[in-house]
């Protein structure tokens, strides 16, 4: 098994209903950002830190994102044909593709300003230790993110539920063993089953992003993220 990923799954299945009118006809991840679409700035992260393969998985218009990735090398397509899998549910579906061991997994529906978030990573990976490691920030570092924080991060790196009090908030980036997904008897799961198993045991991590983040999963973020990456204060 590998210590270190050399495969990333990019989730971009979802029908983005909170974009409204603007993913009517085509799928968020190909909504665009300062002239880049979603997904190619997800790609963009993925190729500076050097990830070998990715793997993006697609339900609504999906062919539309298959023709836009149509001739880049080392991607390959997920299709959730039928119903969209969720966050859980695709990475397990797409295992074949990405292969054996701990693999990155990045959402689709945001920007990054400061450190690469893989690369980050990658540097903080322990597979001794970890079976999964989730990239995060305290929620007044980043824009678009509403809620008190998903996570509390201890003195020695292990995350616990924030349980709707003061915490950090989870960017969509991490390092994960998906050991147990092929157990877990629902078609359509989320990523959180595993992760509070990892909890329990002790085995989950997280790590503070250097830098700057947007979620874009409303119609306000996209102004938000082209704010940030202008290096303008959008707070």
């Amino acid at each position: 098994m590998r210590k270190t990923p050399d495969a990333v799954m990019l989730f971009a299945a979802g029908l983005g209903t909170r974009m409204g009118a603007l993913t009517a006809n085509r799928p968020k991840p190909l909504i665009k950002v300062a002239g880049t679409a979603l997904l190619d700035h997800a790609l963009a992260q993925v190729r500076s830190a050097g990830v070998a393969r990715a793997v993006v998985n697609t339900h609504y218009h999906a062919a539309q994102i298959a023709e836009h990735l149509k001739g880049q090398s080392n991607i390959q397509i997920s299709l959730e044909k039928d119903d969209i899998l969720e966050t859980g549910g695709g990475l397990r579906a797409a295992l074949p593709l990405l292969g054996g061991g701990p693999v990155y997994t990045l959402n689709t529906d945001a920007v990054w300003t400061g450190a690469n978030p893989l690369a980050a990573l990658a540097e903080a990976w322990d597979s001794a230790r970890m079976d999964a490691l989730l990239l995060l920030a305290p929620p007044a570092q980043i824009k678009g993110f509403r809620g008190a924080g998903d996570f509390t991060l201890g003195n020695d790196g292990r995350i616990a539920r924030a349980h709707g009090g003061p915490g950090l908030a989870y960017l969509g980036a991490q390092i994960i063993v998906p050991k147990g997904i092929e157990g877990i008897t629902e078609t359509a799961f989320s990523l959180n089953l595993l992760w509070d198993q990892m909890i329990a045991e002790g085995r989950a991590f997280g790590v503070l992003h250097k830098g700057g983040w947007c979620d874009v999963g409303r119609p306000e973020g996209i102004a938000e993220a082209e704010a940030l990456l202008r290096g303008e204060d959008v707070s």
